[in-house]
């Protein structure tokens, strides 16, 4: 355990650097061009999502990751603008967008890997608080193109921390395991199911989230996507939202307190990345601990850009149940996914070989 945890460590080290080199370029890009706020927040969110998905990626997929990665922060970018300005429109994209990324895993590793990359800017749409600024808000937002340039850049800072950790560090990175590879029997394939499923559920999330919070309701379908999109069976999705809101309740209390003790401003940010620092660090050991840290974080966001923690604290909760409790509904009772063929999902899916046909002097033989 002892070792396991030096380990975390330097990995969470290693991601941090690069949060923090994207975001100190972001922050001088942000007063060189007179940009809003939200491209250093969504610079952290990239690369933050990023330096754990190209841990281990070869030269290929980060290579595909330069492209898909821009290019997707950019539609996120419109989709936000889309969902201020039609809600409705806007959240039917996102949940077809977020839906297709799941789907694309039938096709294989290297599909699952370009859906992966296609979703880290639209959560990330959830993170950095667009739709849910005021319209008078609206006008500062940075561009589609400003968007792509901070997904080149989180690329960049995440392969030069990576490869300097990996030439100079103590360790290296465990290779991937590649998944069996076999057949499933279930039809719809489970990623069908799961990308039904994660439709579903996000569309509830959309609704009711707007009906019942507001400008709040990216919690809601923030939740949802952290519950549902790892599909690995109902008893997963459904420990997925109890840890989820656990970790939501303790993180929102953390904030709560930095908020109580007076910490705003500059003095915020610097402890919201201690926070994620420590997040990341125990990430491998529950999920509960990522839940917390990354609820802490986004309570410090909001609470830099003047949202009250305090006067939050219910909504914020009931919306992360509302997300846990729709993941769990969609998981166990919209064609559910077992366990086993969850975790295969990412593999291709191959079907079984048809039978050789015999030989002609065996069947001759047979036949007399």
């Amino acid at each position: 355990m002892r070792s396991r945890l030096i380990r975390n460590a330097y990995e969470s080290l290693l991601a941090m650097t690069a949060v923090l080199l994207c975001w100190g370029a972001a922050l001088w890009l942000e007063g060189a061009a007179g940009l809003h706020t939200d491209v250093p927040v969504l610079a952290v969110a990239l690369t933050l999502s990023l330096s754990s998905a190209q841990r281990t990626a070869p030269t290929r997929r980060r290579l595909a990751a330069l492209v898909l990665l821009p290019v997707t922060a950019a539609g996120a970018q419109l989709l936000g603008r889309l969902i201020m300005h039609h809600y409705a429109v806007g959240a039917a994209v996102f949940t077809a967008g977020i839906a297709l990324c799941v789907w694309l895993r039938r096709y294989g590793p290297a599909a699952a890997t370009a859906g992966t990359l296609m979703t880290l800017p639209l959560v990330a749409l959830l993170v950095v608080p667009g739709p849910a600024l005021p319209r008078a808000a609206e006008s500062g937002l940075m561009s589609w193109y400003w968007s792509a340039l901070i997904g080149v850049l989180a690329c960049l800072c995440v392969w030069l921390v990576q490869a300097l950790g990996d030439r100079y560090g103590p360790w290296r990175p465990e290779p991937e395991r590649p998944a069996p590879r076999r057949a499933s029997l279930l039809r719809p394939r489970p990623s069908t199911r799961m990308a039904v499923q994660l439709a579903a559920a996000v569309a509830a999330a959309f609704l009711c989230g707007r009906l019942l919070f507001a400008d709040h309701w990216p919690w809601a379908v923030l939740t949802v996507y952290v519950a549902a999109a790892g599909n690995r069976g109902r008893t997963d999705v459904l420990r997925k939202g109890v840890e989820r809101c656990a970790g939501a309740t303790a993180g929102t209390l953390l904030a709560t307190g930095v908020a109580a003790a007076g910490i705003t401003g500059p003095a915020s940010v610097a402890v919201m990345f201690v926070v994620l620092a420590v997040a990341l660090w125990l990430r491998p050991l529950g999920y509960a601990y990522w839940a917390a840290g990354m609820t802490t974080a986004l309570s410090l966001l909001l609470g830099y850009f003047g949202q009250d923690a305090t006067e939050l604290l219910p909504t914020r909760l009931a919306a992360t149940a509302l997300g846990a409790a729709l993941s769990v509904a969609s998981a166990w009772w919209l064609l559910p996914v077992g366990a086993r063929a969850g975790a295969r999902t990412g593999a291709r899916t191959v079907r079984r070989p048809e039978r050789a046909p015999e030989p002609a002097d065996r069947q001759g033989l047979r036949r007399s």
